[in-house]
């Protein structure tokens, strides 16, 4: 049985998204959203799940990373706007940091899962998300010396 609220879920692609849908089981209990970007693989995507893309920007490139970032902000506001979502989730990493902000602007609420990946340090979207977090989750629990407010919820692999 659903309940009410809507979740939308946001990640980069890779292993943040990997991570992300590690949480299906939510899935079947709320309305949902996917959003990530746009590749090959995430096309299919669209065939499972509700979901929207956004374009795909590596960092490597800063002057096209730029544009595509500044573009990907004005199409995560459309989205949140569409969608209406309760809470936004996410595993990060840059594609999210945008989304969250709506999120706060609009006072919804924000968790943040900070990668698997990372057990002793922050990443650049933890760091930025981080203070505006209604729930910040760490998956190893020395990264709480690194977050003290968040909360260790184990792996969720």
């Amino acid at each position: 049985m659903k309940t009410d609220k809507k979740l939308l879920l946001i990640s980069s692609i890779g292993g943040h998204l990997t991570q992300l849908l590690q949480l299906k089981p939510l899935f079947e209990m709320y309305d949902y959203h996917l959003v990530t970007e746009k590749s090959e693989i995430t096309k299919q995507l669209k065939d499972q799940h509700p979901a929207s893309l956004l374009v795909y920007g590596a960092r490597n490139y800063p002057i096209r990373y730029v544009f595509k970032f500044s573009y990907n902000i004005i199409k995560s506001l459309v989205i949140f706007l569409r969608e209406r979502p309760d809470v936004v989730i996410t595993t990060g990493v840059h594609t999210a940091v945008p989304m969250c902000y709506i999120a706060k602007l609009f006072r919804k609420k924000v968790i943040f899962i900070e990668s698997f990946a990372k057990s002793s340090s922050p990443t650049l979207a933890g760091k930025i998300v981080y203070p505006i977090a209604d729930l910040f989750i760490v998956q190893w629990e020395t990264m709480k010396q690194v977050y003290p407010k968040a909360v260790y919820g184990g792996s969720i692999y």
